[in-house]
Parts: structure tokens; sequence; C-alpha cells
């Protein structure tokens, strides 16, 4: 051959090839905010539900089939909430625990690349997140947490080379962590602003070739308080981002676009999972990403059980069901959470009574977790009361003032609607946009909340052992630790010097508190109620429907 020819065509071929290089989809599965839901199984009613990563295996082993392509991520939240993940936790945190974390092992075998260390991976200490992590076969990643010896302890990123392209992922971890924690929970750790963090992230994957990236944000959408959601943030200033996956928040976004960003919250529980398809095709000999998609898929009553995962999770479960079936204290009547943020119930001074014991408070403050507990007469096991509680929030006692108390009241009032007339006889009345679990109901004070008066100014007849209570009148405040950091509006109660906290979730106290011979209340003392009276039907019609 002339070799000017064949020059000329070793010159060429190259370019030939890189203008027919197929185009390729590359698969992003994410899970956020399971919750130690492993089983397809409601704790605290002992019945079947739609969710679960034994369930949600099946679409994830579906996907992964149909694409080869496909990274497999998990974005936090993930070996705590659930009772199963409970009794393991107690198990590690006494030195008893033969198993590894339940939750990774079945990550384990699903191949997850990476978990984006979430707020609550911090809940029961580091002794129990490091082994956790020590369990795991994929890596916990977090470009935001660093050192107080100026050492990463998390990997910021891992990169992926898949179908020749390669792909970046960084994950960010809510920051406001030392707010909810205890010190010795993150001794050690400090959390760096998330935008800026990212920023770099970012700039080191472009630096290390990558053609995608994909942030995971354990963190919501904006909410008012940067400091703890600021996903939407992160895609506004953060440009070079294809997909983003956020979490925290446990609601439901199927697709978001924010510029040139794909942003997906798959809810809660391992009950959806956001599907991200990215698309990329050869330009010039490099990968150039031509659209991005992004979807939920649902676990419903008829996905199937993967049966690998099922035999995995049995002993776990077996054991949180004993934990669960044993007898604490007896009722001597039927009680119900239902109506718990209409009027006062006796099920809810069972909480103020446990929180007003331990912290020796003049005040108690807590919410309705859960309005679909009912306790009939007889027997009450750790599953009723549990299911009361069912958040691993730690106890606080606090020093206030009337001041911080009359606040407090006020900003749960807002749970509320301005009533539509003047007798509030018509609704619908509680908020559709304010989470009921952040209506906060006081103990060892008298109040009431007229809904008929303006906004900041609903709380009247206030009062502490009889007498109306001055704004100076210092106080002992019990509270969680969530409320405790000002969130949701309590901002009140941020920066309050802590006089107490407990070593042990409110779950184990209020078990502990009855386990002692206590009989739960059979009626509550009505030291709380909303005017008017149509105000509170209406309300209670609203509970009744949901």
């Amino acid at each position: 051959m002339n070799r000017l020819l064949f020059l000329t065509l070793a010159s060429v071929v190259p370019a030939i090839s890189v203008l027919r290089a197929e185009p390729v989809t590359i698969q992003i599965l994410a899970t956020t905010d399971m919750h130690g839901h492993l089983m397809p199984w409601d704790y605290f009613t002992a019945r079947p539900a739609p969710r679960g990563l034994v369930k949600l295996a099946t679409l994830i082993r579906e996907l992964q089939a149909e694409n080869p392509h496909t990274i497999l991520i998990d974005n936090g939240d993930t070996i705590q909430g659930s009772t199963l993940e409970a009794v393991h936790q107690a198990a590690v945190r006494d030195g008893r625990a033969e198993r590894p974390d339940p939750m990774v092992a079945a990550m384990n075998r699903l191949g997850y690349a990476a978990l984006i260390t979430g707020n609550h991976e911090f809940n029961f200490g580091l002794k129990n997140l490091e082994r956790a992590r020590r369990e795991s076969a994929f890596e916990w990643i977090s470009a935001n947490i660093s050192a107080t010896d100026g050492s990463r302890p998390f990997r910021p990123y891992i990169i992926r080379r898949v179908a020749g392209v390669r792909v970046g992922v960084f994950g960010i971890t809510t920051p406001n962590i030392p707010n909810w924690e205890k010190p010795e929970n993150y001794a050690g750790y400090r959390f760096e602003p998330a935008v800026a963090s990212a920023r770099r992230a970012v700039a080191d994957l472009r630096r290390r070739g990558c053609d995608m990236i994909v942030a995971s944000v354990h963190a919501g959408l904006t909410s008012g308080q940067q400091d703890e959601n600021m996903a939407d943030e992160i895609a506004r200033q953060v440009p070079g981002i294809d997909a983003l996956i956020f979490g925290h928040t446990h609601m439901d976004t199927e697709e978001l676009r924010i510029g040139s960003t794909v942003l997906t919250q798959p809810g809660r529980w391992a009950e959806r999972l956001s599907v991200v398809r990215i698309s990329l095709e050869q330009v010039g000999g490099r990968w150039r990403v031509k659209s991005r998609t992004a979807k939920l898929l649902k676990v419903t009553a008829e996905t199937r059980e993967d049966p690998e995962l099922l035999a995995l999770a049995r002993p776990y479960h077996e054991e949180a069901e004993r934990w669960l079936n044993r007898v604490v204290t007896h009722s001597a009547v039927t009680l119900e959470s239902r109506l718990g943020r209409a009027q006062d119930t006796a099920l809810m001074d069972a909480i103020h009574a446990v929180q007003l014991h331990y912290t020796n408070a003049d005040v108690s403050f807590t919410a309705l977790f859960n309005p679909r507990v009912r306790v009939t007469p007889g027997p009450v096991t750790a599953r009723q009361l549990a299911a009361l509680y069912p958040y691993e929030n730690d106890l606080y006692a606090i020093e206030g003032d009337g001041q911080m108390v009359k606040l407090a009241l006020e900003n749960a009032a807002r749970y509320y609607l301005p009533c539509p007339e003047p007798t509030c006889s018509t609704g619908p009345l509680s908020h559709p946009n304010l989470a009921g679990y952040n209506f906060d109901v006081a103990q060892g004070v008298e109040y009431e909340i007229d809904l008929t008066r303006p906004l900041g100014n609903r709380i009247v007849n206030l009062r502490f052992r009889g007498e109306l209570l001055a704004p100076d009148r210092k106080l002992r405040i019990a509270l969680n630790s969530y409320r405790a950091a000002g969130s949701n509006g309590y901002s009140m109660f941020r920066n309050a010097p802590v006089r107490w906290r407990s070593q042990r979730s409110m779950t184990d106290l209020i078990i502990e508190y009855f386990a002692q011979g206590r009989p739960l209340p059979a009626a509550p003392d009505h030291n709380w109620r909303i005017l008017p009276l149509a105000a509170q039907q209406v309300i209670a019609f609203e509970a009744g429907r949901h």
C-alpha cells in the first residue's frame, strides 16, 4: 500500500469510529430515607405494608437486568427508624450483636455503589456508625464532612467507568447535625457549608475527567432554613451537575428541572425508587450529555418480595416482633390518639408524664406523631407504646421563661387556618402545607387557642399553677432534641441553655416509665382547648376523615 495512502487512512479511521460511536444511556437508581424499612411490614400495626427494601429489590433487580449500565446509590438516613433497626442497634451498643447491620447486609446483596451519610446515621453514636460502615461493601460518602484535624473521614465522591463513560457521584450531608445530635455522637466531625462543598466536588470531578456528574444530597428543597435544606440552591448555584437526588424531607418528587439539572426525590421508607436516565453521545472523541430524565417507581401490595432478601431479613424481623410483643403496662379504658390535634387526649398526656418525670421540668412540649394509635382495655405492649412515639429523638430539659412558652404555642397555632367566618363552623381549618407533627401542645400550663384571633395572638388565658404566666417567669422546659434545635419555626428554643439530656431515645424512656408498674392515664386533664367550640368540631371531623 502507498505509504501516503496508509497514513491518510490511519488518520481518517479514528474519526469515522468516533462519528459512528453508539450513544449510551447511563441509569442511576436511587433510594433515600429508607429508615430501616427492610421488611414490607408496619411494626406499629403488625400488618403488611407496601414498603421495604425486600420488595423494592424486585424493581431494582429488574432495572439492573434491563440496563447493565446502572449505578445504584442510597441518599442516607438508612440504619435508623424502624423497630428492626432499633433492636439491632441496641445489640451493637450493648456488645451483643452477632449479625451485621440488616440494611447494610441487604444493600451489599443488591450491589449498592455508595451511601450518602445522612443525619440519622449518627443517632446511635460513632461506635454504631463505624461498625455499619465496616460491614458495607459500598462507600459511605460526604463532601462536606471533615474532621477537626483537617482530614476527610468520608470520601467526597466515587468515580465509576460505565460503558466507557466516567461517572462521578458526590454526596452532601445536611449540615445541621450539631443542632440535633448529642456532641459525643459526632465528636471530631465538622459539617461544612453545602453549596461551597458541592462546588469543590464538581471541580474535582471535572479535573479527574468525569463525563457526567450526579449529586446525591441528603437535604430537601429550601424551606426557610438553608442550613438544613438547600438541594435546589445547589442546583442553581453549582453548574455542571447533570442529575441531583435529594431527600431528608420524605417527599415524592418525580422530576424537577433547574437549568440543565434534573432533580428527583424518592420519598421514604423504601416505598419509591428514583430512576434517572442520562443519555450521552461522543462528539470529537468526548462524551456529551444529550438528555436527562427522571421518574419514580412505586412499591405496591402486588410487588413481589425478593426471595434472597426475604431470607436475609427474616431473623431480624422475628427478633423485632418478639421485642414488640412484650406486655409493658395496662389500660383501664379504650384510648385513641386520632383527635390529638383537636383536643387534649390521655395518650398525649402519657407522653408528657414521661417527659416531666425524667426532666423534672415545669412545662413539657410534644407533638402528636402518630394519630393512628388505639389502645383497648387490658394489656398494653411495647408495640403500642412505640407506635405512640416512632422517632429516635432524645429528651432535653432547657432553661426558658414564660415568653418562650407563649411564642412556642403561637408558632404551633399556625397549624390552623384563619376562620372563614366568625363561628369557625366550616372548614377546612387545618393548614394543608404545615405538617401535623409540628403542632406542639404543652403540659404544665393551661391555655386556649382562639382561632378568631390573628396569627401570633391566638394564645389566651395562658396560666401556670393557677396564675397568668408572666413573660419573665423562669421555667424548666422539657422537649425533644429536634425541637430544641429550633426547627420549623421554634427558633425561640434555639440556643437556650440545656440543663439535662437523656442518654436514650424517647421511645425507650416511654417503655421504661410504664414498665415500672404505672398504668396509662384513663382520661386527659383538659389543660388546653381550641376556641370556639365549633372550630374544635370542624378539626375533629377533619382528623376523622384522615
